[in-house]
């Protein structure tokens, strides 16, 4: 299946002279697969793949030198391989179980950088030790919508998706997608089992797919007591995680609510109780937060953040839906008027695919809330309001306006959209990818 991080990886193998690139994202979102096959098979010579995790034997080539030749001559004896160093890629494949191979790549940077040297990780956030300036970061994310769009091998409609085409065709189409979208989600094993499975059994299929959704669920769960030191941490972490789909269901206004901290952990009550259990699902990408701005929103948005004012959103909306143990045939069923917490999920997720590391949301004293706010180069912040349905009345986006006046802004929603009303245009939710993208790289106009 392809990945857009692949144009990313090869800008990076055409540089003369290149950082060792590391490659993060939560577990089984696609890296190992990404690197080796759709990267390394198809770009090099040779793979030479080192499994920290599947096999931690292989730290000991790191345990005597972190010198590039050494290290490269015990590759060789250890696997048996022979390597070209202008043709062939090597991968360390879960590198954070082997600290000594993480600190070796300052010194592949420092020494070796015409070589192709790529590494992945599931827990780096999470690391005390990191070279910091000696390696290029690149985030991997569960597959987008147009991914998503891309696997099912429908090439007319994907043009018609990344050309932003509104008919009444094409938003049959792509909405129909989304739905399935909204179920199945971006993980790559439940697309993989969705795509190719048989539609005219959807129940059979659609149970399938829950049983993918429920094991990778578990298998987070497990890595939960791994990388904390006291069993009552990996709790704690359990029932944040467990409880997102219960704070993202309570909407004001059909807008996600902050989120909020009391009857999460028995006896905790505040941000500094869940603080702990909250960054380590932020730093393994599990969660991402979208901080609340009250007041005038000014760039930049960092500045006006307060630590405990967000809302906390899942990394995939398939997987949303299992923890809430909501089914294929519902999400059906609500066709045009789905409920506001997933499409705010999905616009979340889609945003942070692009590249952006922080979103931001907008609330007033008088309860108006705005899904999103961003930054344009020039510095002018740019409302978003993302609207679950067909119903488009935006009170907190007219409010937003009529407040601060900005010279563009934007609502997505079930329509077909193509509105345009003074400098508010409506757009599909399908479509917040691509144009949040050219807004944030000034191609709006």
């Amino acid at each position: 299946m392809r990945r857009n991080r692949l144009k990313d990886l090869i800008a990076w193998k055409n540089q003369a002279q290149r950082m060792p690139l590391l490659l993060d994202g939560a577990r089984q979102v696609g890296k190992s697969y990404l690197l080796e096959k759709l990267f390394g098979d198809q770009y090099f010579q040779q793979v030479i793949k080192l499994d920290f995790l599947a096999n931690p034997s292989l730290c000991q080539v790191f345990a005597d030198s972190k010198n590039p030749a050494d290290i490269l001559t015990q590759i060789q004896i250890v696997l048996g391989v022979d390597i070209d160093p202008g043709t062939d890629l090597i991968i360390f494949d879960e590198i954070g179980e082997c600290q000594n191979a993480l600190d070796s790549l300052k010194f592949f940077q420092e020494q070796r950088p015409e070589m192709f040297i790529c590494a992945s990780g599931s827990n780096l956030g999470l690391l005390t030790s990191f070279p910091v300036g000696k390696v290029d970061e690149l985030h991997l994310y569960p597959m987008s919508f147009e991914e998503f769009i891309i696997a099912h091998g429908n090439t007319h409609l994907t043009e018609a998706f990344q050309t932003c085409v509104r008919n009444d065709t094409v938003h049959a189409k792509l909405w129909s997608l989304l739905l399935d979208y909204y179920f199945v989600g971006g993980m790559p094993k439940p697309v993989h089992t969705w795509v190719n499975g048989d539609k005219s059994k959807i129940n059979a299929l659609s149970m399938r797919v829950r049983k993918v959704q429920r094991s990778l669920i578990n298998g987070y769960i497990r890595d939960f007591g791994k990388y904390v030191s006291l069993k009552s941490t990996a709790l704690h972490i359990e029932r944040v995680f467990n409880n997102i789909p219960m704070q993202l269901m309570k909407e004001i206004n059909g807008s996600v609510n902050r989120y909020k901290f009391s009857k999460v952990i028995p006896k905790k009550n505040g941000y500094r109780d869940l603080e702990g259990p909250i960054e380590y699902l932020v730093k393994t990408r599990l969660v991402s937060k979208n901080y609340i701005i009250q007041g005038k929103p000014r760039s930049p948005l960092k500045t006006q953040i307060m630590e405990s004012r967000f809302k906390l959103f899942l990394h995939d909306v398939g997987l949303l839906h299992c923890l809430a143990d909501v089914g294929y045939q519902e999400i059906q069923l609500q066709n045009f008027e789905f409920k506001g917490y997933i499409a705010e999920n999905f616009v979340q997720n889609e945003v942070l695919s692009l590249g952006l590391n922080q979103t931001y949301s907008w609330h007033s004293q008088h309860h108006a809330e705005l899904e999103f706010i961003f930054t344009r180069p020039d510095g002018e912040i740019i409302p978003v309001e993302v609207k679950s349905g067909q119903r488009t009345q935006a009170k907190s986006l007219k409010s937003y306006i009529e407040r601060y006046n900005p010279k563009q802004s934007y609502k997505f929603t079930a329509n077909i959209g193509g509105f345009r009303d003074s400098n508010l245009q409506t757009l599909p939710i399908y479509y917040a990818a691509n144009y949040i993208n050219r807004l944030i790289y000034n191609e709006l106009e």
